[in-house]
């Protein structure tokens, strides 16, 4: 599910989960592709869009890869994050230091007023590691939508059908430099996605723990946070979600009355 771009929200490692300082300093640089205009503008113009003249608040804001260029665009945008090294990063970049941010984990964190959008993408969401988890986030996500405002989410779909009897591992990067993999536990609705890079001779691995859920039971979790469902596409260029999309983008909306 390409995880690993998003603070963990569960038991953590240390105060800043598994995106401490030694993550959050070339945090950019190791993901340079999500950074990339074709990956980030779709994304800032769907919720923008959604935001009107509203306000923005990001589940998992890190170093504000989409925070930025949507306040940019004239959206009050805040942030939630558990790490203060991925923030540290956030405040260091232009217009980053406009970006108020709440420090605390994204099922149970408040902000004050409410906003027309709340949006946590590529797999933040996953990065609660219990369903009760999960459940909370949309909750906490409804709590601070204005009525008619909208949750928007980017998740995997999970590749289970990748995974023949007997086997758990799924490959989805692989170079003469490095690869990557996830590892399944399906009793346990649970995955690591992990990292093993080699630079100069010396070899370096990072692994990062997350819960998939299908793309239904995220639908019964707004359902229990009072949201419903408005759009499912298969990306932030709203291409239709099929039977072979590897991710979704989810809009769920909060009733007006």
């Amino acid at each position: 599910m390409r995880h690993g771009n998003r603070a963990r929200y569960g038991p953590a490692v240390d105060a800043d989960g598994h995106f401490g300082a030694d993550v959050a300093a070339d945090y950019d640089e190791r993901w340079a592709e999500l950074f990339q205009p074709d990956a980030v503008e779709p994304a800032v113009e769907l919720l923008a869009e959604l935001a009107g003249g509203g306000r923005a608040l990001e589940f998992g804001v890190g170093t504000g890869r989409i925070a930025v260029p949507l306040a940019q665009r004239g959206v009050e945008v805040h942030g939630v994050d558990l790490s203060r090294a991925m923030v540290d990063q956030l405040r260091a970049k232009p217009g980053g230091a406009a970006i108020g941010v709440t420090i605390g984990d994204i099922a149970t964190a408040r902000v004050d007023g409410t906003f027309a959008v709340v949006f946590a993408v590529f797999n933040t969401l996953a990065n609660l590691m219990t369903q009760a988890e999960q459940v909370a986030c949309f909750r906490n996500a409804a709590r601070h939508l204005e009525p008619g405002g909208c949750f928007v989410t980017e998740v995997g779909v999970p590749e289970l059908r990748k995974l023949p009897p007997g086997q758990r591992v799924v490959p989805f990067r692989t170079s003469a430099t490095g690869w990557a993999y996830d590892v399944y536990d399906v009793a346990e609705q649970t995955l690591t996605s992990n990292y093993v890079e080699v630079v100069d001779g010396r070899g370096e691995f990072r692994s990062f723990p997350a819960r998939y859920a299908w793309p239904a039971e995220l639908d019964l979790m707004a359902e229990l946070a009072g949201l419903r469902r408005r759009e499912r596409w298969e990306d932030w260029t709203r291409r239709p979600f099929g039977n072979e999309s590897r991710y979704h983008v989810t809009i769920w909306e909060k009733p007006r009355g």
